[in-house]
């Protein structure tokens, strides 16, 4: 008995209509030697850390970074999962053979070997099946070009790495700023792990991730650049001739005066045509649907989300309507020529005076359209020929584009004739432009709004002559520079389609071309994920980001994790793996020393106190003035000038420098009467301030009412105990025994010390005291009760464990001297 595994059950049920296996069971489809059954997409996925280690479940920096030796498997924790994975077991494991059918790329390759791994049938005789249409020719096609599985292995390679990166960097990152940040100025660590079901809690959960943190930090600078926008007047000279607007071709006017005195100029001699040019333009048709392509037309014509509109071509592909739309390319397969004049004929009732225009016998295939070079894993999205029926409103607006995108990919081009006219009043020159459709082409297909009245292509020119000359009525049109837009679903699933414009290596760009951030099956979800953790908000077709979104970003400060070039390196090196030319071994070594930087960069001071920050507007240093900060390159025109104080708060220095170097202060400003905020910098160099997220203010109330409570731990250094024996090396983890009360009177000052996220330090720093003992020195945790004995005695024992810059270990001990800490050796 063969069995064949489909992702969904529609696509199983299709696949056994095919195969004529007809009988049904509980679970599956049976017949011909075939027993056909399907997964719910991801049925297993990678363990939490509270599964390795019991002690992982509670948030602690100790514990970071966790990265295990050996990934292990787990059901989806859902009742339906659970009872279809025990009758694929049940198959698989009496299986003769089996047959990968999940969908053609590399989840589909994920869920499927998740899936073999843990029914234990590796070394069952097994073959993949690569669909890119559930049409009975295509499934046909399909089962003829059949595989073994082995030929797919570098693929699952890449999905593997990729989904194992992304769980490693997406957790530790996560629990890393949440345990950081989730308490500004108390102590935020505690067992979180139930926090992803505690809905409406702001700010307790800091979720980062590969992709959606760099969407997030766009959408950030878009609203940046929006807010800090100060608009600037301008004016333009335009003069009327013969009905027809000329515009003069020098710069714009950033004085009124200066254009009325050329109106002036221009208004003493008549309008001379001195030359008048006609060409031909084509428009060339738009090319074949893809995923992202299809998600931003249907946002951009209709409104509807991307999300909506994946949901209505994944049912327009279960139903056989359309071919799969998980796809990131817009061209054909060569061998795919053959089908497209069938197809037309089976939609000629339904667009018959459309496709009437199409010669069905000799259809233009232009490299445009057909490619097979640029097709990876599934081809463009078109029609399958199947006639709809009892579609929604949704589903139907969907299916319309696919089928008219089609229609139109064959059409002749557009073509325009454009005129420019130039001419002179005096030696002042202006230009006119207009544009005549001669062969509308495709254009038919897509009817437009008329163009407002002013625009340089509605205008009908009237036939000019070179030589002549009349009077003309210059007048002078204000107007003012705008803002960039705010961001809606079609222009971010571009900007995200197209990131790698945004990163300056080449080798990352190249890779981002051809991906992107995300894929087209994944950048609806992103944008979804965003919504729900209320980092971003939609307003009317606007999507913008929310105080909580401004915040994380702010904290943010590994810029590999706000930029598109962290997707870039693992595209371009995912790639490496699937063509075989990268060990997936070397990649997630790779993978967990970046994650390690992650962790290790909050534990050293961010600030560098010998300075006080470059301009936020042109890097240059900042310097220090008689009543404020200002930028040294002032002299070369940098406007940029930082007031020490905000709405009657005084900044500190130690608060300027965050402003300038981190871009966010660390701690919230509170003036009487208002709420706590954090002020920020933006790009520009404007500070705006950021809400507290809720939740914190209460706890720093108690935390700042109430001592540190003693709590239970470990030997300092030494790994905490488990029930559990089985676990990685990576999950042991450490803590710190601390002491009751404060740590101690500062030896510089006499003020109480007191622990923050990152270090033990005076809590006089506002007022200038320097005493700081990080928590980490060295590659080391440094314990409170180490701390206090420094702070009491002056010195420690000696310590083991210090790692230098080389990546040798040492021992010494810590010495402290005039409120800094420094090594003692034997």
């Amino acid at each position: 008995m063969k069995v064949i595994l489909a992702e969904k059950p529609s696509v199983g049920r299709d696949l056994a209509s095919f195969l004529k296996a007809n009988s049904r069971r509980d679970g599956y489809l049976e017949g011909g030697g075939y027993q056909v059954t399907w997964a719910f997409g991801h049925l297993v996925e990678l363990v939490e850390p509270g599964d390795y280690d019991p002690a992982l479940k509670r948030w602690t920096l100790d514990s970071l970074p966790f990265i295990p030796e050996e990934f292990e498997l787990r059901l989806r924790g859902d009742d339906g999962a659970k009872k279809q994975f025990a009758i694929i077991k049940r198959l698989f494991r009496a299986a003769d053979s089996l047959i990968c059918a999940t969908d053609a790329g590399r989840e589909g390759e994920l869920i499927f070997r998740y899936i073999l791994s843990l029914t234990r049938c590796e070394r069952k005789p097994t073959q993949r099946l690569w669909l890119s249409s559930l049409t009975p020719s295509a499934i046909g096609a399909a089962f003829r070009s059949i595989r073994p599985l082995t030929d797919y292995d570098n693929l699952y390679a890449a999905a593997k790495c990729r989904s194992q990166a992304d769980w490693v960097v997406g957790l530790n990152a996560t629990r890393n700023y949440t345990v950081r940040y989730r308490s500004r100025g108390g102590n935020a660590e505690g067992d979180l792990s139930g926090v992803k079901a505690k809905r409406g809690v702001r700010g307790l959960l800091w979720s980062l991730g590969r992709v959606q943190t760099p969407v997030l930090a766009m959408i950030v600078r878009r609203d940046d650049e929006i807010r800090t926008f100060r608009p600037e007047p301008f004016w333009e000279l335009l003069t009327a001739y013969r009905k027809v607007n000329f515009r003069y071709t020098g710069d714009r006017f950033t004085k009124q005066a200066d254009a009325e005195q050329l109106r002036s100029r221009a208004a003493a001699h008549p309008l001379l045509i001195k030359q008048v040019q006609g060409r031909g333009e084509k428009s060339l048709p738009p090319q074949l649907y893809d995923l992202t392509e299809l998600q931003r037309d249907m946002n951009r014509r209709f409104g509807i989300s991307a999300a909506d509109t994946l949901a209505a071509a994944q049912s327009l592909y279960e139903s056989k309507l359309i071919t799969y739309p998980r796809t990131d390319s817009r061209y054909l397969t060569a061998d795919m020529r053959k089908e497209v004049p069938s197809i037309f004929q089976q939609l000629s009732s339904l667009k018959p005076h459309e496709i009437a225009e199409l010669d069905l016998g000799a259809l233009p295939f232009s490299n445009r359209i057909v490619n097979s070079a640029k097709v990876t894993d599934h081809h463009a999205i078109i029609p399958t020929g199947s006639l709809p029926s009892g579609l929604n409103d949704r589903a139907e607006k969907v299916y319309d584009a696919v089928v008219v995108r089609f229609i139109a990919a064959f059409y002749p081009a557009c073509q325009k004739e454009v005129t420019v006219v130039d001419a002179a009043a005096g030696d002042l020159p202006f230009r006119a432009r207009g544009v005549r459709v001669v062969v509308p082409g495709w254009t038919v297909l897509y009817p437009r709004k008329p163009k407002s009245a002013d625009a340089d292509e509605t205008q009908t020119l009237p036939a000019f002559q070179t030589g002549e000359s009349g009077p003309h009525q210059p007048f002078v049109k204000a107007g003012e520079t705008a803002p960039p837009k705010h961001f809606t679903e079609n222009t971010l699933l571009g900007a995200m389609d197209t990131a790698g414009k945004l990163v300056d290596e080449a080798e990352l760009r190249e890779a981002l071309k051809e991906k992107g951030l995300g894929t087209p099956a994944t950048r609806a979800a992103t944008i979804e994920t965003l919504l729900q953790r209320q980092y971003i908000d939609r307003t009317k077709k606007n999507i913008v980001a929310t105080d909580l979104g401004r915040y994380l970003v702010a904290i943010v400060k590994d810029r590999n994790l706000t930029s598109p070039e962290l997707t870039g390196e693992w595209e371009a090196k995912l790639k490496q793996i699937e063509a075989g030319r990268l060990s997936p071994h070397v990649f997630m070594q790779e993978i967990a020393e970046y994650t390690r930087d992650i962790v290790r960069s909050g534990d050293i001071d961010r600030l560098d106190h010998s300075t006080y920050g470059p301009c936020p507007r042109c890097g240059q240093p900042v310097i220090a003035g008689k009543r404020a900060f200002g930028c040294s390159g002032w002299k070369a025109g940098c406007p940029f000038v930082l007031q020490p104080n905000y709405g009657g708060e005084e900044l500190s220095m130690h608060q300027i420098r965050e402003l300038l170097q981190l871009g966010v202060t660390e701690q919230p400003i509170q003036p009487a009467g208002r709420q706590p905020f954090l002020l920020g910098m933006s790009a520009s160099g404007v500070l705006v301030e950021i809400p507290v997220p809720q939740g914190d203010e209460q706890e720093r109330e108690r935390a700042s009412k109430s001592k540190p409570a003693r709590r239970k731990s470990s030997h300092d250094g030494e790994p905490a105990t488990s029930g559990k024996t089985r676990r990685s090396k990576a999950a042991r983890t450490t803590s710190d025994a601390k002491a009751d009360g404060d740590l101690g009177a500062c030896p510089l000052c006499g003020s109480p010390v007191t622990e923050t996220a990152k270090a033990y330090s005076c809590s006089r720093w506002r007022e200038g005291c320097s005493l700081t003992i990080w928590k980490t020195i060295a590659g080391k945790r440094i314990s409170a009760a180490t701390a206090k004995k420094l702070i009491r005695n002056g010195q420690t024992t000696t310590l083991k464990g210090f790692k230098s810059k080389a990546g040798k270990t040492f021992e010494a001990k810590l010495k402290l001297e005039g409120g800094k800490v420094g090594f003692e050796f034997s």
